[in-house]
């Protein structure tokens, strides 16, 4: 068998297995999630604070932020009790892997399948969203409203990370929200950009 044969068989192979894995977590993520209504929740806030932010009357605005707390509130509460029962699952089955192969962390030594574990990442976004709804940083109404929507949407990226792909959750953030993740790394708070930093190795501008 020569080389070109080789390398199509096991691109082949890596393809088929790539695939499996995904259609797993897809399917593990979506049953964690089904439960709640984080989605619903998200695409509420996120309409509302686009309606306060796009508000040019400071009187009509003032009277659009206080409409969004039930949602913050229950959107907060919520990811806390799916980052909960996430954080239950056998962790050989949320290992996020830097190495493209599947099943890195299976079959290779450590040092050669770098990676975290998506349990605590999303207990680093239930956190950084709670922070910020408690206003923990005494942000103004649309700092907060910028900064939460960056909470939000990191922690979209990161279930599209865990499911596909860090470089597939980078375009859907930017096609669905025009949105690089470095942006939304850099508009979370503080708190957030060091602990995601810390687990994932992925660091903001701001801190390089």
């Amino acid at each position: 068998m020569d080389l070109l044969t080789i390398t199509l068989v096991f691109a082949a192979v890596s393809f088929v297995l790539r695939t499996g894995e995904q259609r797993q977590r897809i399917a593990l993520l979506s049953s964690q999630l089904g439960p709640f209504k984080i989605e619903k929740l998200m695409e509420r806030l996120h309409e509302g604070y686009q309606r306060a932010l796009a508000e040019t009357d400071p009187v009509r605005r003032a009277q659009i932020w206080p409409l969004q707390e039930a949602n913050e509130r229950e959107l907060a509460g919520q990811f806390r009790r799916f980052a909960e029962s996430f954080g239950q699952l056998d962790p050989a089955s949320t290992r996020v892997n830097h190495n493209p192969l599947p099943h890195a962390h299976r079959w290779l030594p450590g040092f050669l399948a770098p990676g975290f574990d998506a349990r605590e990442l999303m207990r680093v976004h239930a956190r950084g969203i709670e922070r910020v709804v408690a206003n923990e940083d005494q942000l103004s109404p649309s700092d907060r409203a910028r900064t939460l929507l960056a909470e939000v949407y990191l922690m979209q990226h990161s279930c599209h990370w865990f499911c596909r792909s860090r470089s597939l959750a980078s375009a859907r953030l930017m096609a669905r929200h025009k949105t690089t993740h470095a942006q939304a790394l850099d508009t979370a708070s503080p708190a957030s950009r060091q602990a995601y930093g810390a687990l994932t190795g992925m660091k903001s501008p701001q801190a390089r």
